[in-house]
């Protein structure tokens, strides 16, 4: 069944004309009145309604069934994630979002390659949710991650958390697979660094600013592999595979 994110208030019975994007696939699918689709709006369960009224660039529909199945995990997870080059930021929220993650923080670190002006931030913001969107009505979440504004790493570090902070670093010297299985479940925050990793400075300033160091074994893992390997970590220990 098709499945489609819905950002308007739904209720059964309701009567509801689909969002234009909505509309566009539907009519790209080639799908029927009568055929029925699967609606989230992010705020918890998802709907079947069913098409009653279907043109080029407008459809409706009527929603018929609440169904109230959830797949979060029972725990939240924020993804720090140093602004790598690329198209990688959009392989990396897209597979976050298929293994969890509550929440992404882009961030500006000293040898992140991209750089972000104000006009170019807001663009890519608009072109992350579309990511966040999108693996969400592929992977079966009804409630989207929350992607806060870019931000530079020193002013994240700074601020103060009311859980726990992880930093991702070779040099740890101890692993975030054996601190999973001696702490329970519990809010986090992993921290990722970009190409080339965090500076000495950055480490440093995490480190007194509370930020637990961990390693991810005897081998470097690339930034778009070092989070996501971390996520399914936890996930294994804690339960939400």
């Amino acid at each position: 069944m098709p499945r489609f994110y819905c950002p308007l208030p739904l209720a059964i019975g309701a009567m509801i004309d689909l969002p234009t994007d909505v509309a566009h696939h539907v009519f790209v699918l080639r799908l029927q009145s009568g055929d029925n689709i699967e609606l989230m709006n992010g705020e918890g369960g998802s709907y079947i309604a069913t098409l009653t009224q279907i043109e080029k660039k407008r459809a409706s529909a009527e929603v018929k069934l609440f169904l109230p199945e959830e797949v979060e995990l029972p725990y939240a997870l924020n993804l720090a994630q140093a602004l790598p080059e690329g198209s990688k930021m959009d392989w990396i929220i897209e597979k976050a979002v298929e293994l969890g993650v509550s929440s992404i923080q882009p961030l500006a670190a000293r040898r992140s390659v991209v750089k972000l002006s104000a006009e170019r931030a807001e663009k890519k913001m608009q072109h992350w949710q579309g990511v966040i969107i999108a693996a969400s009505e592929q992977c079966g979440r009804n409630r989207l991650a929350q992607l806060h504004e870019p931000q530079d790493i020193t002013q994240w570090l700074t601020q103060t958390d009311m859980h726990q902070r992880i930093m991702l670093s070779p040099r740890a010297d101890s692993s975030l697979a054996d601190w999973a299985r001696h702490h329970p479940p519990q809010a986090v925050s992993l921290l990722i660094g970009p190409e080339g990793g965090l500076s000495a400075e950055e480490e440093a300033l995490a480190t007194r600013q509370g930020v637990l160091s961990l390693s991810m074994g005897p081998r470097i893992l690339r930034t778009e592999t070092a989070g996501l390997a971390a996520i399914a970590i936890l996930s294994a220990a804690w339960g939400g595979m």
